[in-house]
């Protein structure tokens, strides 16, 4: 048990360790390739569409083949991608390369998704999901501290050669140690078109496509503070390189706690009042952040805290809504998640790419943006509970 939960949350933490541990490099990266300090924000971008697009093929090949085979087959090509990136000269390149590096590591956050859910019922998903919550959230809180002090030893390209690293263990510890969870007489064999029917089905389940649209919007939250935090911190209120990973790794902490606490939450309240009374924290906080964002009320130390209560209720929301999104299917839960993913991470990059598109030299477009993803979640599981009386 302990041993598959490691490879699970190390497959999960993919995506963090990919975004986070380069952060504190972005001045550098954009020096050394003589590119606009937005380009390198860009990449963060990059990495998410491409992650969104790899995931839709994972599902149904797991689906098919198993969730093996493809996990390994994406794991290598992160491995390949990742030495990429540290070998670019261009901004071209290095955005060419990230999404690559997306497509790779996608296999990891699809199929993980797809193992717990092949597993455990819903409550025990939640709870599971809870659990790889406190091993991926500790990326966040030691991958730019790693990544501010590799950058001081080695430069911006040895952060890319330790992701390359860390993917090389992750796939001898999955080919090694990770079972087959979908057995032969479970898989479904369709082709493309099947697969492409498959997707449409889901989109057209009103239930799945909300809680699909809140996971996204709370992936905004996150990805829209991802985006914005290096200009905030380091250009706008003066934090190093090396002190920005501190910022970051506290609100990493209030995210893993939250994640620990809704464990304990969900021996004694349901899956829908846990993620109610999280959606209203989160809303209030966002707004809240905003407000201090326009007026400068309460200067740096508000919005701080601010920023801090908000990333911790969505520890309370991902597992969750992840949880509920799932349940209903069983045959396909591969190309449920992927498509859960897909949504999620489209949603998270343009929340992220319009931060950049409307910087101003402020902290605004960041808090706004991350208040409006709160709103948006908030209507859509209100949506689903409202379509859940009316059927009753």
């Amino acid at each position: 048990m302990a041993r598959m939960v490691l490879i699970l949350g190390a497959l999960t933490a993919f995506s963090s360790m990919s975004i986070d541990m380069y952060l504190p490099a972005f001045p550098q990266i954009a020096g050394d390739l003589r590119v606009p300090p937005a380009t390198v924000q860009f990449s963060i971008s990059a990495f998410l569409f491409g992650s969104a697009a790899g995931q839709l093929f994972y599902g149904p090949l797991a689906d098919r083949y198993g969730r093996r085979r493809p996990l390994l087959c994406g794991l290598i090509l992160y491995v390949v991608s990742a030495l990429g990136c540290a070998c670019v000269h261009t901004g071209e390149g290095l955005l060419f390369w990230r999404v690559v590096m997306a497509v790779g590591g996608g296999a990891g956050m699809v199929i993980s998704r797809a193992v717990v859910r092949d597993l455990y019922d819903t409550s025990e998903a939640a709870r599971m999901f809870s659990l790889l919550m406190l091993i991926m959230g500790a990326a966040p809180i030691l991958a730019p501290l790693a990544g501010g002090q590799l950058m001081l030893l080695v430069g911006w390209r040895g952060i890319f050669v330790f992701l390359g690293v860390f993917g090389l263990l992750s796939l001898g510890a999955a080919a090694a140690a990770l079972p087959e969870s979908l057995p032969q007489e479970r898989r479904v064999k369709q082709n493309f078109a099947g697969m492409a029917a498959l997707y449409g089905r889901l989109l057209r389940n009103g239930t799945y496509l909300r809680y699909a649209i809140a996971l996204g919007s709370v992936a905004g939250i996150n990805f829209s503070y991802i985006s914005g935090a290096p200009f905030l911190f380091i250009e706008l209120h003066g934090v190093s390189p090396q002190h920005f990973g501190l910022f970051f790794g506290a609100n990493a902490c209030g995210l893993i706690g939250a994640s620990q606490v809704n464990r304990r939450l969900l021996r004694r309240y349901s899956v829908e009042r846990i993620l109610n009374s999280a959606l209203t924290v989160n809303v209030i906080a966002a707004l809240l952040l905003t407000v201090a964002g326009i007026t400068g009320v309460g200067g740096f130390p508000v919005q701080v805290l601010l920023i801090f209560i908000c990333l911790s209720m969505t520890g309370l929301l991902y597992p969750n809504v992840t949880a509920l999104a799932l349940a209903p299917f069983v045959k396909n839960a591969g190309s449920a998640s992927a498509l859960l993913g897909t949504i999620q991470y489209t949603l998270g990059a343009t929340a992220g790419a319009l931060v950049g598109i409307f910087r101003n030299g402020t902290g605004v477009p960041m808090t706004g943006i991350m208040a409006a993803c709160g709103v948006l979640a908030w209507c859509a599981i209100l949506g689903n509970q409202a379509s859940s009386r009316c059927m009753a």
